[in-house]
């Protein structure tokens, strides 16, 4: 694998989070990596998209706006996002979320996990729990599905459903992101999916996770009924293939 100069960028799916966009997209922005940060929106109500749009005038070329008719899911946003970053040409695409549960200061350490492997995912789970202001009851749902996860598709990582991760660009040019198909969570199994099936190497990285502070969780029981069944299907889509 290269270790030469790579350039990065940061994809993040967004409805109604201008309170907290507003600071972290120039978080991104000065980073040392310099990413280019991709910003995937819904149609917030709140003006999300006009923020961006004031800060991509003032950093030509480092900032995109994809703009969406409404809420069409989170799946679909950050596969939208993960094309138009391709088409930068960025080495590195990396994704987070937009509340600041994940610290933008952690992407250069995601970066360097990409040096010894292909798809990076900053975990809350690898080598101890490190989650900030959650419930009991929010932590054994989340424990417990990575569990399940991993019972069903033995895919033997500590955190399966972090969103918080990094791609060298090829990977996601090689698996057919139109087969991701889940509109919430269950993405994120869905490409893990798709990243173990090519054979690519995948690694953990120690991240903090912090429970926003400001806006609406997107989580709902729909999501959470889809990201119960999904892994069942995936495990039928991966017999069938062998076969």
């Amino acid at each position: 694998m290269s270790t030469g100069p790579t350039s990065v960028a940061v994809v993040l799916a967004t409805y109604n989070e201008r309170e907290n966009i507003e600071t972290l997209l120039p978080e991104l922005l000065a980073l040392p990596v310099r990413p280019t940060v991709v910003i995937v929106d819904d149609a917030s109500p709140d003006g999300t998209a006009d923020v961006v749009r004031a800060v991509a005038e003032q950093h030509p070329g480092r900032v995109h706006l994809v703009e969406r008719s409404g809420k069409l899911g989170y799946g679909s946003a950050f596969v939208a996002g993960f094309r138009r970053a391709m088409e930068t040409g960025a080495d590195i695409i990396a994704s987070m979320d937009a509340d600041y549960s994940h610290d933008p200061q952690s992407i250069p350490a995601l970066v360097r996990r990409l040096e010894r492997c292909d798809m990076a995912i900053g975990s809350r789970y690898v080598g101890g729990i490190r989650i900030l202001n959650w419930s009991m009851q929010r932590l054994l749902l989340s424990a417990g599905a990575n569990r399940y996860i991993n019972t069903v598709l033995r895919f033997g990582l500590s955190d399966c459903t972090s969103g918080f991760r990094a791609y060298r660009a090829e990977v996601l040019r090689s698996i057919d992101l139109d087969r991701a198909g889940s509109r919430g969570y269950a993405f994120l199994v869905e490409i893990l999916e798709l990243v173990f099936r090519k054979g690519y190497r995948v690694e953990e990285e120690p991240i903090v996770y912090t429970e926003r502070q400001k806006g609406r969780s997107k989580m709902s029981r729909g999501v959470i009924v889809e990201a119960f069944g999904r892994p069942w299907r995936l495990l039928l889509g991966r017999l069938f293939s062998r076969g």
